[in-house]
């Protein structure tokens, strides 16, 4: 059965990082960032529009991997648990219980990677400091009664 990881963590966390690292150990890597860049698309956040449609692309395409028997993981936030339980619900008929990877990493070291991003590719997304500074506040982290939770330094 196709193992599906959830990437968790508010922008800057190193999410892409370790999203990388298990994309070189077979998995396929889906990315809503990486999604936009491909669009031409160069600023965060997406609006309402663009966001509903990269995430339909986004289901349909883990829905289809996991049917092929690929391991995916999404280098989402993640950022409430209502999204989480809502792809998670997603993934249910398919009989897949998805683990979690929270990068746990501390506000200033968040807000310093963004500040230091160049848009210079898809996991580069340059936030303003109020909108990043946004995203790491209301960002709610997993608990263990989601399911099964990894929480790994950032």
């Amino acid at each position: 059965m196709a193992a599906v990881v959830f990437m968790c963590g508010p922008a800057g966390s190193g999410k892409s990082t370790i999203a990388r690292r298990l994309e070189a150990d077979g998995f396929v890597r889906l990315s809503f960032d990486q999604e936009a860049w491909d669009r031409g698309i160069r600023h965060m956040p997406l609006d309402k529009e663009e966001h509903r449609d990269i995430d339909a692309r986004l289901r349909k395409r883990l829905l289809d991997l996991v049917a092929d028997g690929c391991d995916v993981v999404l280098d989402f936030s993640f950022w409430s648990r209502a999204m989480r339980e809502s792809w998670r619900r997603a993934l249910k008929p398919r009989g897949v219980v998805p683990e979690t990877i929270y990068l746990a990493t501390d506000r200033a070291t968040c807000l310093g990677r963004v500040a230091a991003r160049r848009r210079t590719h898809g996991d580069d997304f340059a936030l303003d400091e109020e909108t990043a500074a946004t995203y790491f506040d209301h960002f709610e982290p997993p608990t263990l009664a989601e399911g099964p939770v990894r929480i790994v330094a950032g």
